[in-house]
């Protein structure tokens, strides 16, 4: 599988089928593994390209805190499309890689061709919200330094996916899980591809923010996929590829 050397820092990539392209972030501590029963569905119409973020899965764990950033995150993104001589492309992700695919929007809509948001959330404009998310990704990089892989737990977003050590997921946490600012939020209403967000039902911390979501962007179609939890795609697989694929193909 190819690896995108960016500056040093290489970037794991894959691509699947030929057609549209579709670009799939994974979510935090998962990998493009998890993305499995999506490329099996999806690649006979359109080209699905995944690849592991900074610091998770195949793709390298630079040792300086400092090449972790949302920033670098979305150039990467565009790095990999480009890389794949596409020009534009369906921007999706599940949690991490849904904000990212918003933050990328917000960076490159005119590399955008439409958006799929995942049991995902824009950030916080409220200060004090977004300090106490921190607070959390903190604790988290704080937990993979003192127990490893072991503090990932066994969601199955963490069962489909292999890292090679914690100490990547732990600055990933600081540098990408953390946010610095209210800037994904505020572009919502700058949105004006389609987009789809997604939730499972049992996804109880996210249904606020999908809700907010598709209030915020304009002609959004909403889907919530009934006995799915965080992870929907993993746990209705079929529902998950039903709702991606009516809306796939819909786009004009």
């Amino acid at each position: 599988m190819p690896m995108l050397d960016r500056n040093g820092v290489r970037i794991h990539y894959e691509v699947h089928g030929a057609g549209p392209p579709v670009l799939l972030s994974h979510g935090y501590s998962a990998t493009c593994r998890m993305w499995d029963g999506q490329i099996a569905a999806l690649k006979d119409r359109w080209q699905v390209i995944v690849w592991d973020m900074r610091g998770h899965g195949e793709s390298d764990y630079p040792a300086d805190p400092q090449a972790y950033s949302e920033t670098l995150t979305v150039e990467d993104m565009a790095a990999i499309l480009r890389a794949c001589g596409a020009s534009r492309a369906v921007i999706a992700g599940l949690s991490l890689g849904g904000y990212m695919s918003l933050a990328f929007h917000a960076t490159h809509p005119d590399m955008t061709r439409a958006l799929m948001l995942f049991d995902t959330g824009p950030g916080f404009k409220n200060d004090q919200a977004r300090q106490s998310w921190n607070e959390t990704a903190q604790q988290r990089a704080a937990n993979l330094e003192t127990k490893g892989l072991a503090a990932l737990g066994s969601s199955e977003e963490v069962r489909t996916s292999r890292h090679r050590s914690a100490d990547g997921l732990a600055r990933a946490a600081r540098g990408m899980l953390a946010q610095a600012d209210d800037r994904v939020i505020r572009s919502l209403e700058r949105i004006a591809v389609p987009t789809l967000v997604l939730v499972g039902a049992d996804d109880k911390n996210f249904l606020a923010a999908t809700d907010y979501m598709a209030t915020k962007i304009r002609g959004a179609s909403k889907v919530v996929v009934p006995g799915a939890g965080h992870a929907a795609n993993l746990h209705q697989p079929e529902a998950f590829n039903r709702a991606v694929t009516a809306f796939l193909t819909a786009l004009p």
